[in-house]
């Protein structure tokens, strides 16, 4: 207790900030270096990893094992079939989930971590190819590999220029740099990354259809145009929609009356009760199709202020109805 708080005692905030300063312009000039490093290893290991017709394996121990995992959960996430296994698992039985289609990426600062260059043997022996990522281009692991990629820093942001810090930034970076390369060179889309996090507000903006949310059958309000004003009010009542489609004898939308354009009538004084419809209706109104993302009707409702959108098929067709509330609770906005 004496020892923890005499180390509160020694707290120093300008000291602190200091390092902290020094940290982040020490990480940022490590990954600025590696730009200027990059070479035509770094599109030979882009090919590689094109052209891997298995999976890609990453492979690394302690920080470099950290940084491993985040990379290969990268490749994962945007269109590179990838996986971690950590080193000393591979030399007990793991090494069995690597063939000779897959490519390994093996990350080592120093490039000469005993359990990773115990198992290369066996990787060159199966047919895989081997992509390091080391601090040490003349390390074993470098010589070893069909492709090196140097991710070699100054020194470490570590005062004590001993812990792992610039050198695992600057690591990362290259794998992500390595991961951005591969998934424009296969034409990776927004699309596609949504596939790959359907949980995620991306996945839902971009998987979810309209379809998929409005509306349907006895739930949608619709009347004819020959409807009076009284009828449609409690069709607008029971729908709870605070509107109602209009539609023609085949069923096309021509027309919408909102709760709003109510309110505009009964400034005028008159016997609204028998009037069709049709002739205090909005035409030609605001409509999205079936198939269309949930997210495009977002943008319609957001750019005529509306709460309201009618649903129709490709012949014009009412099949449905929207509200803004349905694309909450969908999670689309």
């Amino acid at each position: 207790m004496v020892y923890f708080v005499a180390m509160i005692a020694n707290f120093d905030a300008d000291r602190a900030l200091r390092l902290a300063r020094d940290t982040l312009q020490t990480e940022a000039d490590a990954v600025s270096a590696l730009s200027g490093r990059l070479n035509g290893d770094f599109a030979r290991a882009v090919l590689l990893i094109l052209q891997c017709t298995g999976r890609v394996v990453v492979s690394g121990i302690g920080k470099s094992g950290h940084i491993g995992r985040k990379v290969a959960a990268t490749l994962a996430s945007t269109g590179t079939p990838a996986f971690f296994v950590h080193p000393a698992e591979a030399s007990h039985g793991d090494l069995g989930m690597v063939t000779r289609d897959d490519v390994l990426i093996a990350f080592s600062n120093s490039g000469e971590t005993g359990e990773l260059l115990s198992i290369i043997p066996i990787v060159k022996r199966i047919g895989a190819r081997l992509i390091s990522v080391t601090g040490n281009p003349d390390s074993n692991l470098a010589k070893l590999a069909d492709v090196h990629l140097d991710a070699a820093v100054e020194k470490e942001a570590c005062p004590l220029n001993l812990a792992p810090t610039a050198s695992t930034t600057a690591a990362l970076a290259l794998g992500d740099a390595l991961a951005v390369a591969v998934l424009d060179a296969r034409g990776f889309g927004e699309e596609d990354f949504a596939r790959s996090h359907p949980g995620g507000a991306l996945g839902r903006k971009l998987l979810t259809h309209v379809r998929d949310v409005m509306r349907t059958g006895n739930a949608v309000p619709e009347v004819r145009e020959n409807t009076p004003l009284a009828q449609a009010l409690m069709e607008i009542t029971r729908k709870g929609m605070a509107m109602t489609a209009v539609v023609d004898p085949d069923g096309h939308a021509i027309g919408v009356f909102t709760d709003g354009d109510l309110r505009r009538l009964l400034e005028t004084p008159r016997d609204w009760k028998t009037v069709p419809i049709g002739d205090v209706m909005h035409r030609n109104p605001h409509v999205v199709n079936e198939n269309q993302l949930a997210v495009e009707a977002v943008q319609v409702m957001e750019a005529n202020r509306i709460n309201q959108l009618l649903v129709v098929d490709d012949d014009g067709r009412l099949t449905g109805a929207l509200h803004i509330h349905d694309l909450t609770r969908a999670k689309v906005i």
